[in-house]
């Protein structure tokens, strides 16, 4: 039987305000346990939640930014369970009306080989206070409570359950990631907990719509860790069920050391968590005035940025959405135009996208740690265009900079003049080593015109190799088939 996969995706972006959502204490982070939780974190008795207003205007920018209804009115509720890091016994959030309700992202999957643009509709995203964190290690027969993380602000974000493999889901995150750092609202370092996933995996028979039994794996604190996870839950459901088990609904944690999910609890349902409204709080209203004052800050967003690059640049929309899904990338593409003129945007944006781009991800490094400064790149990129060299040449002098990691601008040249690298353009200098290739390869001569295009390929491979890779391909094609239909 063939199966299809539904996933959702819920993720909590820890929002970057200096103080809790609804206290005055510190969110920084690293602090010694408990020395950042104040009464309000710790719900003695008497105090009253305040909220915070810098925490709502992160969730309009968010909601903006992503083409959502962003609610005139939303209220808080009580998310009751019992958990030793939730003093109160309740978690402070938002259930029937949250503060962002819709929208949609566009990722880029690459799968298969393939990529293609991915649209995921978002169901809402809703405010609310993080809990605090059990400690296990540190202690033998015990759990340390650490409070410090207990109010922090979350912003949680929920698909709806549009993605349909474990590639599509972490192009999702990583999107979602870079919007909101893009905005500035989250820090999204993973590592110390910023920017967390819960993914929801179902299978179901393929041209089936009826959703299957869902399980939730919780807690996937890397783009890694979310994709084996989902990748493993997959599995498991689908094994089971065609040995004539059954999947039961539950909540599930991801081991990345054996790469497993295992059971946690049965999965809960909203009904058990008895939400109600927060007596203490009131109705969060947001006027139309507070939104179009927030929208007014908002730095030019993605969607914005691709469509000027489609419209001023001349790019291909895979291209403009590729080079707009980082805020880092988008700007370094900017300065390299500024150096190179707009009649180099699709050169650019081919070397960002493919030979810049493996470099960094071979090394893990991102476009800011690039150890090629900009200058130099435009310095290749204008060498290339006036045939200096060839794109081949090119990455050979691109891996020279990168492992000189040199501050000279002009080292494109001095490296083309020192090692010899200008292209060779002369035709009389080309068409004699043409003249020599095709008389040495005269079985490839043959099959070329009994209808073999391959043999072209080889015949231009066998030129450019005795130019040790100087001559300038186009000319070499061209004048390869004069010669050849002569």
């Amino acid at each position: 039987m063939q199966w299809e996969v539904v996933i959702g995706l819920e993720t909590h972006a820890q929002l970057s305000t200096v103080s809790k959502i609804f206290s005055g204490a510190s969110t920084s982070f690293g602090a010694e346990p408990n020395t950042q939780a104040c009464p309000v974190d710790l719900a003695l008795p008497g105090v009253l939640p305040v909220m915070n207003r810098g925490a709502v205007e992160k969730a309009i920018q968010f909601g903006l930014a992503i083409g959502a209804e962003v609610a005139p009115v939303s209220v808080f509720a009580r998310k009751n369970y019992f958990y030793p890091d939730l003093p109160k016994g309740y978690q402070i959030s938002q259930f029937e009306k949250p503060v962002v309700i819709g929208g949609k992202l566009n990722c880029i999957v690459e799968q298969k080989g393939k990529s293609y643009i991915k649209t995921v509709n978002l169901t809402r995203a809703h405010l609310e206070e993080d809990a605090g964190k059990s400690l296990h290690e540190e202690f033998a027969d015990m759990t340390g409570i650490d409070l410090n993380r207990a109010g922090t602000p979350l912003l949680e974000i929920v698909t709806e359950p549009d993605m349909r493999s474990a590639a599509e889901a972490v192009a999702y995150a990583k999107s979602l990631h870079s919007l909101v750092t893009w905005l500035g609202i989250s820090d999204g370092n993973m590592q110390e907990g910023s920017f967390r996933c819960d993914a929801n995996v179902s299978v179901r028979p393929a041209g089936t719509t009826a959703l299957g039994t869902r399980c939730e794996v919780k807690n996937l604190n890397s783009f890694r860790n979310l994709e084996d996870a989902i990748n493993y839950e997959v599995e498991r459901q689908i094994e089971l069920i065609e040995s004539g088990g059954k999947v039961v609904q539950a909540t599930r944690l991801y081991d990345p050391d054996k790469r497993e999910t295992r059971e946690m609890r049965t999965k809960e349902d909203s009904d058990d968590y008895r939400y109600f409204p927060d007596p203490d709080l009131p109705p969060l209203v947001i006027s139309a005035e507070w939104i179009e004052r927030v929208k007014k800050e908002l730095p030019e967003l993605p969607e914005a940025l691709r469509k000027r690059f489609i419209n001023e640049y001349g790019l291909p929309e895979y291209d403009a959405t590729v080079l707009t899904q980082s805020k880092a990338m988008a700007e370094y593409y900017e300065k390299l135009i500024s150096l190179t003129g707009k009649q180099l945007a699709k050169q650019n944006a081919n070397w960002l996208m493919v030979d810049i781009a493996s470099a960094l991800n071979r090394e893990n490094l991102e476009i800011g740690d690039l150890p090629v400064t900009v200058r130099q790149l435009a310095q290749l990129m204008q060498r290339i265009a006036d045939n200096t060299i060839s794109n081949k040449i090119a990455r050979d002098i691109f891996g020279i900079l990168w492992d000189a990691r040199a501050s000279d601008d002009n080292a494109v040249d001095k490296i083309i003049d020192a090692k010899g690298l200008k292209q060779i353009s002369d035709t009389g200098a080309i068409e004699k080593i043409i003249d020599e290739v095709l008389a040495n390869n005269a079985k490839s001569v043959e099959e070329f015109r009994s209808g073999k295009d391959k043999a072209f390929n080889a015949l231009v491979g066998q030129v450019m190799k005795a130019t040790k890779g100087k001559a300038n391909p186009g000319q070499v094609s061209d004048m390869l088939k004069k010669k050849l239909a002569g």
